[in-house]
């Protein structure tokens, strides 16, 4: 409900919330959860969130946290797509823009809190540094996939001196035979799918396969997700261009994952009886990717940080993470959300609330969200 801004800062209320607060996860291997949401398709944020639900209980815990994460956002947009949800007016969007100051603070204190423990010493923070301007100059997904990958490298060679920080495992509740099995199913759904839709030509399968796609194989979350939607969806004439549009100006103004807007698309698509059950189905389709993929590679990942060498390399690639969050800080978190003194006066007072006053991210939202409807 509170966790406007993009996955950037979703990543930074997760870590508010469950690093810092509730200290169900420490810094190193929150960190190392975000580097592997970064290496896998599907939407990063919803797959850290699964994955902390999947390391608290279980396979019931992973469904919970992408609930709690989805729900509202699923609600917002399902009601939109029937035509109650609408905003107007000038407090509306002081209301919109006072949670996008918020998002400012949240993500500040993420990455203060995760340099203080990541990037101590002078390679670790040259390695974030030159990330951020990195990711800054080269804006793609490709680019950040390359920047841990160069981090890794960077942390392999010059970090084996370095001291290291002691690891806290992720609680893995099941073994790498169901980690293969689940991977198993994700490749074996993806190559079969447009198959099955080609042959049965029915519409519902159609949606299927191409949200189950977009689930699977687009990298850097909801922005880059869009074009490939709209292509699938727009084109085959199951929704029309100008219902896309409405339903992406809206998603824009929700909490939770952008991967939700196809709640929407579902919903006003002419191939289903009921636009509840398309919105439902499409959901499901669009995130089963996201629990194939981590709950298949999880129990290795869990492995592969024991080793010796893999230790330094994720002590690099932890510092090219934290690159990359400075590097989402100025643009778009901040660039979208501070335009005058105004803003950055809100955001400074967000930010003592919440880092130095020890006020709940929700209170914070709250509080931003009234003074933009008042005075932004």
């Amino acid at each position: 409900l509170t966790s406007f801004g993009g996955p950037i800062a979703h990543l930074g209320y997760f870590h508010n919330e469950l690093v810092s607060r509730r200290k169900w996860i420490d810094e190193r291997a929150y960190a190392d959860l975000v580097a592997l949401c970064q290496f896998i398709p599907g939407p990063a944020s919803s797959q850290v969130g699964i994955a902390l639900g999947l390391s608290r209980a279980s396979y019931l815990g992973a469904l919970a946290a992408w609930l709690g994460f989805t729900l509202p956002s699923f609600i917002i947009l399902t009601s939109f797509a029937f035509g109650i949800s609408e905003l107007h007016g000038p407090i509306h969007l002081g209301y919109l823009h006072g949670l996008k100051v918020v998002a400012v603070a949240v993500v500040a204190h993420a990455i203060w809190g995760m340099s203080v423990q990541l990037c101590s010493g002078k390679i670790r923070a040259t390695i974030a540094l030159s990330a951020a301007i990195l990711a800054s100059l080269i804006s793609s997904a490709i680019t950040q996939v390359l920047i841990i990958f160069l981090g890794a490298i960077v942390g392999l060679v010059f970090l084996r001196n370095e001291e290291q920080l002691p690891q806290v495992s992720f609680i893995v509740n099941f073994s790498k035979k169901i980690g293969i099995l689940f991977l198993g199913l994700f490749f074996i759904i993806l190559a079969v799918l447009p198959f099955i839709a080609n042959h049965f030509d029915n519409p519902i399968i159609k949606q299927f396969d191409s949200f189950y796609r977009a689930g699977s194989l687009v990298f850097g979350g909801g922005h880059v997700v869009l074009p490939l939607l709209k292509n699938e969806i727009v084109n085959s004439e199951m929704v029309s261009n100008e219902a896309f549009m409405a339903g992406y100006g809206a998603a824009q103004a929700i909490p939770g994952p952008l991967f939700t807007f196809s709640a929407y698309l579902g919903a006003v698509s002419t191939a289903f009886p009921s636009k509840l059950l398309g919105a439902t189905f499409c959901l499901l389709a669009i995130f089963l990717p996201s629990f194939l993929l981590i709950v298949g590679v999880l129990p290795f990942w869990e492995n592969l940080r024991k080793y010796a060498n893999m230790k330094f390399a994720i002590s690099g690639i932890n510092a090219s993470v934290v690159g990359l969050l400075i590097s989402a800080f100025y643009n778009p978190v901040w660039s979208s959300a501070i335009y005058n003194v105004k803003d950055f006066s809100l955001a400074i007072g967000a930010f003592l609330i919440l880092v130095f006053w020890k006020f709940p991210p929700w209170f914070v939202v709250i509080f931003c969200a009234i003074i933009g409807g008042l005075f932004l």
